[in-house]
């Protein structure tokens, strides 16, 4: 099994942190940020961790390389030459990523108890083309909320609403299936605007509730608490 980690943003909301160091290297509770999802990943099976870059890509293939080592997993880069939104490094690391099975896609910036297992379980299950993590917030208007039936089958996407539609957000968490590669243009690119809404449309989309904690620790706020 393989995982992409969405590591491509300059890290500006951490600065002076970032200046000197790529954001996914900037430690977090005794170790680099990217480490905790990596360990996660390297737990449940995955055998392949894909990183899409663009920001001092030499630092992270030296860190890289340690760390595989000691994991026995291999890691690897796809770089980023224009920034290619949250799709676009899909795309790019199709040649990585797709061997007929589904993968994981994280982005880098969040830090949870990392469910993959129940979430292969519930991929499986639905027969869906992906399965999106969501988690519980207090104000939903501040987020893009994601509004499913019983059965975690998603209806659509609300962004920033005025009035209550629920209190679930996108967590950052992905577990797609191959068939999303042919449904992604190699251009930038929007997941959450231009990929997840049309196979919702088809029903073919499931979120899958985290229980417990979850942070956005790209943010000063959340990076500190955490």
């Amino acid at each position: 099994m393989k995982a992409l980690i969405l590591v491509g943003g300059y890290g500006t909301r951490l600065r002076p942190l970032t200046l000197s160091s790529p954001k996914p290297l900037v430690e977090f509770c005794n170790q680099a940020m990217v480490m905790h999802q990596i360990n996660a990943l390297a737990a449940v099976g995955v055998t392949e961790v894909v990183l899409a870059v663009n920001y001092q890509p030499h630092v992270m293939q030296q860190f890289l390389e340690a760390q595989q080592e000691k994991l026995g997993i291999k890691i690897t880069t796809s770089q980023e030459f224009e920034p290619m939104g949250t799709a676009g490094p899909i795309k790019l690391a199709e040649k990585h990523l797709n061997d007929g099975e589904p993968f994981f896609v994280l982005n880098s910036d969040v830090t949870c108890a990392f469910p993959f297992h129940k979430m292969i379980d519930a991929h499986k299950k639905s027969g869906a083309i992906g399965t999106i993590l969501v988690t519980k917030v207090e104000d939903p208007s501040a987020f893009g909320v994601v509004v499913y039936d019983e059965n975690g089958k998603i209806d659509r996407f609300v962004e920033k609403p005025k009035v209550f539609v629920g209190n679930r957000i996108n967590a950052g968490v992905y577990l797609l299936s191959p068939g999303v590669f042919e449904r992604i243009e190699m251009r930038p690119t929007s997941i959450e605007n231009e990929v997840f809404p049309p196979i919702a449309a088809e029903g073919k989309l499931f979120a899958m509730e985290l229980e417990g904690f979850w942070a956005d620790v790209g943010k000063p706020k959340d990076y500190i608490s955490g």
